[in-house]
């Protein structure tokens, strides 16, 4: 073990290393079935150093899920970014939202069977994924964050309930989730 995780200036590094050896653990074995002292094993820390960066599993889970959403959320912008039309901007952005996080393993872990309702308490206590259904909808309304909510309630229904096909989701999200959020915005 080295004395790495207590130079100045590591602190981010350390943190990011945590998170990564936890995310390979929630692949591997599910998130609510890896403790804290397999994270530090994992990330080669003494499990003292990890409750330094985060005080518990629940600090350790928001601040993973926090990551990922930023992360999806800079990709969603990029792959939006040239949809002028609200409507379409908005389907195609939760559409990349459910397909990226079904085909990216860490992220698919928070919503196997086991894990999934974890991932529900998060994502409706947090402001960051909230923040995430304001920015797919490509401007702030006077009721912004109330619609934000719903996009991510329906983001996290298909992923825990998927519909028949894609095709199916497709439809779901233009007909009774874009056309309605910005029919019916304010700003």
């Amino acid at each position: 073990m080295s004395n790495d995780w207590l130079g100045e200036g590591r602190a981010l590094a350390a943190a990011e290393k945590i998170l990564d050896s936890a995310a390979q653990l929630f692949v591997e074995k599910g998130v609510n079935a890896v403790g804290m002292a397999e994270i530090a094993s994992a990330a080669g820390c003494s499990r003292a150093t990890l409750y330094r960066y985060f005080e518990n599993r629940q600090a350790l889970h928001i601040a993973f899920v926090h990551r990922e959403a930023r992360r999806l959320g800079t990709a969603i912008a990029e792959s939006v970014a040239t949809i002028d039309d609200p409507s379409e901007r908005l389907e195609t952005a939760m559409l990349t939202a459910v397909s990226a996080v079904r085909n990216t393993p860490t992220l698919a872990a928070w919503f196997t069977p086991g894990d999934a309702s974890l991932a529900g308490e998060l994502a409706n206590s947090s402001d960051v994924i909230n923040g995430l259904g304001v920015a797919m909808l490509g401007e702030i309304g006077a009721d912004a964050a109330s619609r934000a909510r719903w996009i991510v309630r329906v983001i996290l229904s298909l992923l825990m309930v998927p519909g028949a096909d894609e095709n199916d989701e497709r439809t779901l999200v233009r007909e009774f989730v874009a056309a309605l959020l910005i029919a019916g915005r304010t700003t």
